[in-house]
């Protein structure tokens, strides 16, 4: 699989690295909700798809501070 393909899996490490996050970051969103997708390999194995995190980026992009973004039904 090559590098630029969108459903490469990524490490937390690689994921945290591409979002510019701290990787604790990560862990702590997949413990309390609201970060990106992942994808759960084992118990002990966590993968992201890097076309999650590309859509989780793009979902949050807004005009301004006051810009709510799209309502959503959750």
């Amino acid at each position: 699989m090559q590098a630029s393909t969108p459903d490469r899996l990524l490490t937390t490490r690689q994921a945290a690295d591409y979002l510019n996050f701290d990787r604790r970051t990560l862990e702590g969103w997949r413990l309390r909700g609201g970060g990106p997708r992942f994808v759960r390999i084992s118990a002990r194995s966590v993968r992201y798809r890097r076309s999650d995190l590309i859509r989780w980026v793009r979902e949050r992009l807004r005009t301004s501070t006051s810009d709510p973004g799209p309502e959503t039904s959750r």
